[in-house]
């Protein structure tokens, strides 16, 4: 059997709005799209904290996930991630906490520890109490006594979160979180679908440090890959200029909205622009069933990754859904 057939696959959406599109929209391709790798066995179905970004729309993450984990029945959702700087530990255990005790061994809490924001909405989002990535592994040690057991004469409680014990994972980009998840024993995963320059690095931090804990006994390692998978390989790539065009536009500070593929990037980007958006997409896995399938079987040699948590930014919606679905079926073969 092949290393992808035994490794769990998942789904990072970044509730994508389209240019002639709205936000009310891109949330309810969002649900869609849920129900669907639900459907196709996905093991989990996250969305992500991003502020201030005119093409995202998972702003108010907890609230989404209200609705997503509503609207399906058993896959897994969460938050990859929660960006802890923006927050104090005890709204975040309360909201999640309201999620799992209202979807109870559904709901994932990861958290990153930079504001996905500027420094300007940083701002906006804290006010008067501004938080640092400094903070991160203190706040994270207080989120953790939230939503543990309630201890005796303990003047802060959680309420829902208290007891709930909610999966934790640690996020990261660098090698930072890669340490902390060590050290605390907690599951790790990689942002490798848009930092894939440290993964292997980050990889082996993790593992070579790991410390059991009540939560794991062995490292568990998740990486993040951005797909984009068509019928045949010239399809996928003309496909893949939507999310080329979208990674262009954030290295330009310019809108992020989707925008219709194109026949050719030539002469849209320079060529450091060209190579930024490559390095960008260093670990994609883009073309027809079969390229897919041969790119993620030596990624998962290279990375013995436990579980692997796709993104996928095309401009239609139904491009989307057979994306998934043809990994879905590579999955199951």
């Amino acid at each position: 059997m092949s290393r992808l057939a035994n490794t769990r696959i998942s789904t990072l959406d970044l509730v994508p709005i389209r240019d002639d599109g709205n936000a009310a929209q891109a949330l309810r391709n969002s649900l869609s799209l849920a129900r669907h790798v639900e459907k196709l066995g996905f093991t989990r179905f996250w969305v992500a904290e991003h502020h201030n970004m005119d093409g995202i729309a998972s702003s108010a993450t907890a609230v989404l996930l209200g609705y997503l984990a509503g609207g399906t029945s058993s896959i897994r959702v969460g938050a990859g991630g929660i960006m802890l700087p923006n927050h104090a530990p005890l709204v975040i255990a309360e909201q999640f906490g309201t999620l799992e005790a209202l979807y109870p061994g559904r709901i994932d809490l990861g958290l990153g520890r930079a504001p996905g924001a500027d420094q300007f909405t940083a701002h906006a989002l804290r006010r008067d109490r501004m938080g640092s990535a400094d903070d991160f592994p203190r706040d994270v040690e207080e989120l953790e006594r939230l939503l543990g057991p309630r201890q005796p004469n303990q003047r802060v409680v959680a309420m829902p979160g208290a007891d709930s014990n909610l999966p934790i994972w640690l996020l990261g980009s660098s090698l930072f979180s890669a340490q902390l998840a060590a050290a605390k024993g907690l599951p790790y995963a990689f942002a490798s679908h848009f930092a894939p320059r440290y993964v292997h690095e980050a990889i082996r931090l993790y593992r070579e440090n790991f410390r059991p804990s009540a939560v794991l006994d062995k490292p568990y390692v998740m990486l993040g890959v951005p797909l984009i998978a068509a019928d045949d390989d010239e399809q996928a790539e003309f496909l893949a200029t939507t999310a080329f065009q979208r990674i262009l536009a954030l290295l330009r500070g310019e809108s992020l909205v989707l925008r219709p593929p194109v026949e050719s990037m030539r002469g849209r980007w320079l060529p450091h622009e060209q190579d930024a958006v490559g390095n960008f997409f260093g670990m994609a896995v883009i073309g027809g069933p079969e390229k897919v399938r041969a790119r993620l079987e030596i990624l998962l040699e290279q990375t013995q990754a436990d579980e692997l948590i796709f993104t996928c930014d095309l401009y239609e919606h139904a491009s989307r859904l057979r994306s998934y679905e043809i990994l879905g079926e590579l999955h199951g073969a």
